[in-house]
């Protein structure tokens, strides 16, 4: 079967665009023929017989920019001309979708998470005509939706209002949605009464990840590290919303030197700069100077399967030499710095993130050391002591896990469930 996906943007930093890699590799594994159309192709070199460029889908174009400039950040006075601009663009993209499906042969679309983030309006309009249009069978990997980015999505103009709860998600008799978590299909249901299929983020269990090599042999020596040092990895970015403290606050209270916390990410997210100038006062006060450790110029955060020579090690590198990982976060869609962990046998100390960690993953049944509210107890410190300094424990637990893991979160299942989306 010939499946054509279309997405803003793929093969860079981007999550949508890391999950999509793998949606592509496990239909190609199934035998499906994978085209795709994009606004931008980003650290890959583009293959013109499967690859076609189309750079008004991308984020940064100049007519994306300006409707989301006019709809929602500087907001026009007079939106009339904004929405005929997204009305006319739309039908240019539409007209390109359907030219495209007929010189490749499309038989299934894949619209990814355009058609339910308003990140790019004429894009998502475009996309629903030529799906209204050809009739074609469509599916729709919605990663994250409007409602649950509170206000970003709200413009002042009722008629953008209407057009985003119209158009998104997109609710056609020929579309099935796969949501990425338990949450999101029953708030689906519960305001569009659309059905779709829970498709978890996975991982290549089959693929050996997180190990010691020769290449990342003196990834601690690069960091500073003496032997004998005890390394907690925190493989995120620096977003408030990661709970970072909390990780800080548990090297305080190990009360041992030799333990060190490495941050892989930047702050290049964080506005202003300001969580990140909480936690180096953090840090300060705590007297933890030379125990916590901010490495993003060595290690890349953003591809959890290697990097591309741009820095020096890859996060399976990081992982290769963690002990555990502390992951306190508030919120996530999902949550793959946690599946990236298990699949490198890693254990994890993790919060309650809602509204993902139990219903859809904690619930599996891992074996780790788990916060409420990122509270951090006297009892759950003990619990992280134990799997800290015990290695047998530690190795029980990274084995364990990585067996759960691989039944829950692998391409196996992912092939399950878009063998479930594509015969439904």
């Amino acid at each position: 079967m010939k499946i054509g996906i279309i997405i803003g943007r793929i093969g860079g930093v981007d999550g949508v665009a890391l999950e999509t890699e793998k949606w592509i590799q496990v239909f190609q594994r199934m035998g499906h023929e994978v085209f795709i159309l994009s606004g931008q192709f980003e650290e890959r070199e583009l293959d013109p017989s499967h690859e076609t460029l189309y750079p008004v889908l991308s984020f940064f174009s100049t007519e994306c920019e300006w409707e989301q400039n006019g709809a929602f950040f500087d907001p026009v006075k007079d939106p009339t001309q904004l929405l005929e601009d997204i009305e006319k663009v739309s039908e240019n993209i539409s007209n390109r979708i359907q030219l495209w499906v007929q010189e490749k042969g499309i038989e299934v679309l894949l619209s990814e998470n355009a058609s339910a983030l308003p990140s790019h309006l004429s894009m998502a309009l475009g996309i629903w005509k030529a799906v209204e249009s050809s009739g074609l069978p469509t599916l729709t990997h919605d990663h994250d939706f409007h409602w649950e980015r509170g206000d970003r999505y709200i413009s002042p103009h009722s008629g953008i209002n209407e057009l985003i709860e119209k158009y998104f998600p997109l609710d056609l008799p020929n579309v099935k949605h796969a949501v990425i978590n338990l949450h999101a299909q029953s708030r689906l249901k519960e305001r569009h009464n659309i059905d779709s299929i829970v498709v978890p983020n996975v991982m290549d269990f089959d693929v050996p990840y997180g190990l010691k090599t020769n290449e990342n042999k003196n990834l601690l020596k690069d960091l500073g590290f003496t032997n004998g040092v005890i390394p907690l990895f925190q493989v995120t970015r620096i977003v408030e919303r990661k709970g970072i403290e909390v990780a800080i606050e548990l090297m305080h209270r190990l009360e041992d030197r030799n333990a060190k916390l490495v941050i892989t990410g930047n702050h290049n997210d964080d506005e202003g700069g300001k969580y990140y100038r909480m936690l180096i006062n953090q840090i300060h006060d705590l007297k933890l100077n030379d125990q916590v450790i901010f490495a993003s110029n060595l290690i890349q955060n953003h591809s959890w399967q290697g990097h591309q020579g741009s820095v020096k090690y890859s996060l399976s590198d990081a992982y290769a030499h963690a002990n555990a990982c502390t992951y306190f976060s508030t919120y996530e869609g999902f949550g793959n710095a946690f599946v990236e962990a298990v699949l490198a046998k890693t254990p994890v100390f993790v919060n309650n993130y809602k509204p993902v960690y139990m219903p859809d993953i904690g619930s599996k049944g891992f074996k780790t050391v788990m916060l409420e509210d990122n509270e951090l107890t006297d009892e759950a410190v003990e619990q992280m002591k134990d799997i800290i300094y015990k290695p047998e424990l530690n190795k029980e637990i990274g084995e364990y896990n990585f067996e759960l893991g691989k039944k829950h979160f692998s391409y196996g299942v992912l092939k399950e469930k878009l063998e479930e989306l594509l015969n439904a």
